[in-house]
């Protein structure tokens, strides 16, 4: 997932739900117990190199003001802290962030908890609250284009290829991206399907 650049204020935006629980996880809002766990998965310029707002190194203050900016987040979007269900283990973060186009799904997940679902368990979660919590017409996310995990996660929620960019990442520079969109109608079909 790349993370877009600025956040929006915009209040139709606006999402109200502290706590998302699926089957293996519980998606609730970063806080300072997480600062050791959130700096030892951050610090890792393989994670870091395909989100765009993530620097490297990444230690416990920068840790502390991503969990203060997030707490001060108010209005349209949501952050949360992943955690598994069993243990409370801290293993990664997602969100929806306001951006000129409107609400962007972002995620990522520590080096050591990949390939076990957690992506697409936390981004099915946070579609689903999208278009449950807010008026929008369509979601979008962007990934960057040698980031083929974080495809499958997109392809799994339902999203369509819109086309290529190029973002700026605070430790890669400028780099090419994909963009997909998922709309209203088309995540209503799958959610349907899902039923039958």
């Amino acid at each position: 997932m790349v993370a877009e650049t600025e956040d929006s204020d915009d209040e139709s935006l606006a999402i109200d739900c502290p706590v998302l629980v699926t089957e293996r996880l519980v998606m609730r809002p970063p806080h300072s117990d997480d600062v050791a766990d959130l700096a030892a998965l951050a610090n890792n310029r393989r994670v870091a190199e395909m989100l765009t707002r993530m620097p490297h190194p990444y230690g416990e203050a920068e840790a502390r003001a991503f969990i203060a900016m997030s707490a001060k987040k108010g209005g349209a979007g949501a952050v949360y802290a992943l955690t598994l269900a069993d243990s409370g283990r801290f293993v990664g973060c997602a969100g929806l962030n306001a951006t000129e186009r409107g609400l962007e799904l972002g995620y990522w997940v520590g080096e050591p908890h990949w390939g076990k679902g957690y992506a697409t368990e936390a981004a099915h979660a946070l579609v689903d609250l999208a278009f449950r919590a807010t008026v929008i017409d369509e979601l979008h996310v962007s990934c960057r284009v040698i980031n083929p995990a974080s495809r499958r996660v997109i392809h799994k929620c339902g999203f369509q290829y819109v086309g290529q960019g190029m973002l700026s990442s605070i430790v890669a520079g400028q780099v090419p991206v994909e963009r997909y969109r998922l709309d209203r109608r088309t995540w209503m079909s799958l959610r349907t399907w899902s039923r039958t």
